[in-house]
């Protein structure tokens, strides 16, 4: 898996980069076996979503997953930019279970009988 990390109105210091491996790298390996149907790849951005106020949901984090035949998109704002990273991860890490749960139903069907080999 392909991690691209893109930085917009904001200073994409080497901490936060390391910080956002960190916290996406484990993903590819629950995501390992969709690897060989296609390649993975994983988009995160990270932004201030503006310069007006100093109080609010200053900091944006956005997460788009690449999937073979599905496309993942995930987005959250907060007051700190590791927040937003932290909830990012998670509402994405429930998507793929979720999409995992869905692919096994597909190939097992509802009581578990293989369909397809």
């Amino acid at each position: 898996m392909k991690i691209n990390i893109l930085g917009s109105k904001l200073d994409l210091t080497p901490s936060i980069k390391k910080y956002i491996e960190d916290k996406f790298t484990p993903l590819g390996k629950v995501l390992s076996r969709f690897e060989k149907e296609g390649e993975i790849a994983l988009f995160v951005e990270i932004a201030r979503s503006t310069k007006h106020h100093k109080k609010g949901d200053v900091f944006y984090a956005e997460v788009t997953l690449e999937l073979p035949k599905k496309t993942m998109r995930v987005e959250h704002y907060n007051e700190d930019v590791r927040t937003s990273i932290d909830a990012v991860k998670d509402i994405l890490k429930e998507e793929i279970k979720k999409y995992k749960e869905i692919r096994e139903q597909k190939k097992y069907g509802k009581k578990g009988e293989q369909i397809f080999q």
